[in-house]
Order: structure tokens, then C-alpha cells, then sequence
């Protein structure tokens, strides 16, 4: 039987499966003159299925895939001013390319969460631009794992993840702020005064959570001698067989030179750089993010001595309650992530060549 009234099945997974619903199945039936329902109780599932009189359009399965094709573009492609859809864009592209007569922005949103398709948000990538990419981001995953060319590290061989934290600034706050109460989150004053920045240098032994740090006006070649001296001149670093520092391509630390400069500071010294763009190959940057959560957010320091004592109180904190880092990246997960990534033509010619 059919029915005018309006179709349960886009609002029935909210109703519960009680009494309720069968309640809502007898008030929606009419009465006969005896007394006898028109439509029986075999009858309700009709409602879940159904199509009734005066429900909204049914889309087929075309219009529905060219919507979510319609997603996956780029605004600029359709020659639209805007950085990114909504669903309501979406919904009003759709129309005006005569895809539908009309579409809610309530339906897109449906469709395409159902394949988990969000143009609206956006993720920030850098694609691999060095044309020795594998290579060197595979001697930087085997020493991760306790090989160099091809044979086990000794146990006297050292891995050391280097870099800087740089401009790191000291804000003031015009007024204190206040703890946290029941229902109420602590409070920190949006208005500051700087008071000046500051670089942090910082070097982790990736096998024994070793940390050396030291803070410097600014980054370059004598702070990262500095950093490095800080930790060879300490054992077992300054009698170790080797010592490999992995770093990456900042100007402090930078190319063939910068791994020459090393080896005569210290003989024992191997560096190795990650690829350019690949930072994230760099043990260091987990803790430097570690750092930027506990220690400078939210940012409430009165000088740059405070700003540095609370840095460098950090490290022998931190080393009582770290372990090493579980890294799982290998090679074999770098070689499946490359050929991911070989499908996009994004990556210019001359500078792939």
C-alpha cells in the first residue's frame, strides 16, 4: 500500500528498535470500519524500503560518481575563485554543470563521507626532489637498525641525530594567567611583549636516549661545533670506533664540506645528510616536537636566561623517563612509498634529471 505520509526511512536509524517504532507504524496506518488496520505489521518493513509519495528525488549511481568526481577536482580547474569546496560549493557546481536540477549540500556531505573524501581540508607535502633520494635516506634507515654497508654496527659504533630549533622567542605576557578550575581551562594572556629569540641546539644518541643540547644567539657552523664538541669530548663517544651524526641539509651542517669539516674536528666522526626535504628521516625532530609541546607551549617566559634554563633543564628530565625511540620505517617501506609516489607528475623535469 502506499501513503502520503512522510517516507521513515532517511530519519529511521535514530529510532531505536523498541515499542517505539511500532507505536510510530500504527499511528502512521489507517483504520478500516471494523476496527482492523489497513496495513499489517508485515507491512512496516515496506517503510524502510520504500519510496513514498512526495519524498525528495532519487539520485542514480551516474550523477552520484560524477559528484564525487566533481570533488576530487581543483577549484582552480573549474575555473572558480576559491582555494577549496565545500559541500555546498559543490552541490551549486553540480548544478550549474547540469549534473542535477537541484542537490542539497546535506546529500554531497553524505555521499562523500561515506568514501571519506574531504576537499574542504587540506595536508601540507614536500614530494622527494633529491634524484639520490633512496640512497640516502636507505644509509640513514640502516643505521637506524644497527647496519652500515651492509654489516652490523659494533658495539663501540654510535648513531647521533643532530639539528636546530631556530628563533625560538621569549614572550612576555601582559597579565598572569590562571590555573585550571572544575570546568574551566587554564588561562593564558593572548597580549605579550617579546623579549628577544634565541636557537636550541640539540643531538640525540638514537640507541641510548642520550641527549646534549646548548642554546645560541643563532645557528651556524661554530654552534654545531660546539654542539659536537659537547658530545665527542664526553665517552663513550670520544674513544668510540665511530660515530655517525645524521643531520640535515641546513646551512649549519650543509653538503661534502661540512662532512670534511667534521672528520677534522674529530677523526672518529662520520656524517651522514638525510635527502633534502626529508627532515622527518631525522630522529631529532621527534624530540624537538617533544620539546615544542611540554616545554615552549604555551610560550610564558620573561627573558631569554629563563627561556634557556627551562630548555636545558628539559634534557635530564627527559632522559629519566625516555627509551628510544620505536622506529619502524625501513627500507622496504621506503621502496613501496617511493613507488607511490612515482605516479605523480608533479616533480619537474630538470630537477628529477
Amino acid at each position: 500500500m502506499t501513503s502520503s505520509a512522510p517516507r521513515l526511512s532517511s530519519w529511521l536509524h535514530e529510532v531505536s528498535r523498541t515499542r517505539r517504532l511500532a507505536n510510530i507504524c500504527m499511528s502512521l496506518a489507517r483504520s478500516s470500519a471494523s476496527g482492523e488496520n489497513d496495513f499489517s505489521t508485515s507491512a512496516c518493513p515496506v517503510w524502510k524500503t520504500g519510496q513514498d509519495v512526495g519524498d525528495g528525488p532519487v539520485f542514480p549511481p551516474q550523477v552520484v560518481v560524477e559528484i564525487k568526481a566533481l570533488a576530487c577536482e581543483l577549484p582552480s580547474e573549474c575555473d572558480l575563485p576559491l582555494s577549496r569546496f565545500s559541500h555546498g560549493d559543490i552541490a551549486r557546481e553540480a548544478v550549474r554543470r547540469g549534473i542535477v536540477a537541484s542537490i542539497s549540500g546535506a546529500t554531497v556531505w553524505r555521499w562523500l563521507h561515506a568514501d571519506a573524501i574531504k576537499p574542504w581540508s587540506h595536508r601540507s607535502w614536500i614530494f622527494p626532489r633529491d634524484p639520490r633520494f633512496a640512497e640516502k635516506a636507505g644509509r640513514v634507515l640502516d643505521l637506524y637498525q644497527g647496519l652500515w654497508e651492509g654489516q652490523p654496527l659494533r658495539e663501540n659504533e654510535y648513531v647521533i641525530c643532530a639539528d636546530e630549533k631556530t628563533s625560538i622567542q621569549a614572550r612576555r605576557r601582559l597579565a598572569a594567567g590562571t590555573a585550571p578550575h572544575p570546568h574551566q581551562n587554564r588561562r593564558v594572556e593572548a597580549e605579550y611583549e617579546r623579549r628577544g629569540a634565541l636557537a636550541y641546539m640539540a643531538a640525540c644518541d638514537v640507541r641510548r636516549a642520550k641527549l646534549f643540547g646548548l642554546c645560541h644567539s643563532t645557528t651556524g657552523i661554530e654552534p654545531f661545533h660546539r654542539l659536537v664538541d659537547l658530545a665527542m669530548q664526553q665517552q663513550p663517544y670520544r674513544s668510540a670506533r665511530r660515530v655517525f651524526w645524521v643531520t640535515d641539509n641546513g646551512s649549519s651542517h650543509r653538503g661534502d664540506l661540512s662532512a670534511k669539516r667534521l672528520s677534522q674536528w674529530y677523526p672518529n666522526a662520520i656524517q651522514i645528510h638525510t635527502p633534502v626535504h626529508a627532515s622527518w628521516l631525522n630522529q631529532i625532530e621527534i624530540y624537538l616536537s617533544i620539546v615544542q609541546r611540554k616545554v615552549l607551549t604555551p610560550n610564558d617566559f620573561p627573558n631569554l636566561e629563563t627561556l634557556e634554563t627551562k630548555l636545558l633543564q628539559f634534557q635530564p628530565y627527559y632522559e629519566t623517563i625516555a627509551t628510544p625511540f620505536e622506529w619502524k620505517f625501513t627500507r622496504d617501506d621506503l621502496k613501496r612509498l617511493l613507488t607511490r609516489l612515482s605516479c605523480y607528475d608533479t616533480i619537474p623535469k630538470e630537477i628529477a634529471a
